[in-house]
């Protein structure tokens, strides 16, 4: 069975719990090696009132805490953070063959001085790529060309060249068929009236058909018809220009089974879709569901064993 490193996330919100619901499930598929001091993990079980499986194993993180249930916590932010880390490092040092994350909180990062918004620019940074951010499941996944941008600064990112890059190493990520491409403005931009980002976006399509010599991107889509129930059959990946343009409808439509993985990375790395869930988090009238921790699982399983067979 592979070995998965399953970095913590924030010990304030639902990942805890979640680890520990899910532990005797996961253990049929794989080896989790938990990134949590076993005093904190400790900790958490007591609030949740949850015993401790004997084959729970973990790895020292770092300085331990007071839980705060379901509140943001440089401490806390921290925490995650060095979690994050040291799973990174057993997957560098081939100590593991994949990464789950649980998650985090941004306002805790930078609570914590922490310089990056999430997992995925920690990703970037450390490998020194240009790591892909995709969400969904295996019937419909959103890959984002942009990831925690502000709306105002999307549009200034919509180069061909940027464009192209991102197209090339997504294909050479999924090796699919088709993938549809999202458009930035409403109505595809009608030819130029509401605006000539499209431009861009098909001069970076059209170059990287030429590049792989095949049809495989197609668009730029006109955003709200894209995901219609006739292109989801034809094609099951999409490329959102910004975050909400692919997350809103892959969310409406799975959002319990939902993952997130990381593409154009030299380690596996999958993730929750889901949030810390501050305003559920150790409440005993209230259970997490853990089907997005359970498929993140089950999808670098999969990823594993056709790197490493």
């Amino acid at each position: 069975m592979k070995k998965i490193a399953v970095s913590i996330g924030d010990l304030n919100g639902i990942g805890i719990e979640i680890a520990l619901r899910a532990h005797k499930k996961i253990t049929k598929i794989c080896k989790p090696l938990y990134l949590i001091d076993e005093d904190m993990l400790n900790q958490g079980a007591g609030i949740l009132d949850l015993k401790v499986p004997n084959d729970f194993h973990t790895v020292k993180v770092g300085k331990n805490f007071t839980i705060r249930p379901g509140k943001v916590s440089k401490k806390s932010g921290l925490y995650s953070y060095l979690s994050f880390k040291k799973a990174l490092y057993l997957a560098k040092s081939k100590k593991v063959d994949a990464i789950i994350t649980l998650p985090i909180n941004k306002e805790a990062w930078a609570k914590a001085g922490i310089k990056y918004k999430g997992h995925t620019e920690v990703l970037s940074d450390i490998f020194k790529k240009d790591a892909i951010m995709m969400i969904g499941c295996d019937k419909l996944f959103a890959a984002l060309y942009t990831q925690h941008v502000p709306i105002k600064d999307v549009a200034k990112e919509i180069k061909t060249k940027k464009l192209y890059r991102f197209f090339l190493n997504l294909q050479n990520s999924l090796h699919a068929k088709k993938i549809a491409v999202l458009a930035l403005n409403p109505h595809a931009g009608d030819n130029g009236v509401i605006g000539d980002e499209e431009k861009a976006i098909k001069k970076a399509i059209k170059k990287s058909n030429k590049h792989f010599n095949e049809e495989i991107f197609y668009g730029p889509l006109v955003p709200d018809t894209a995901f219609s129930v006739k292109n989801i059959k034809k094609m099951k990946y999409f490329v959102a220009m910004y975050h909400d343009e692919g997350l809103i409808p892959v969310k409406m439509k799975y959002f319990d089974e939902s993952i997130n993985v990381s593409l154009n990375l030299p380690v596996i790395r999958t993730s929750v879709d889901h949030g810390t869930a501050f305003d559920i988090a150790y409440k005993k009238e209230f259970k997490p569901s853990s089907k997005s921790y359970i498929n993140a699982i089950k999808k670098a399983i999969k990823l594993a064993s056709i790197k490493h067979p």
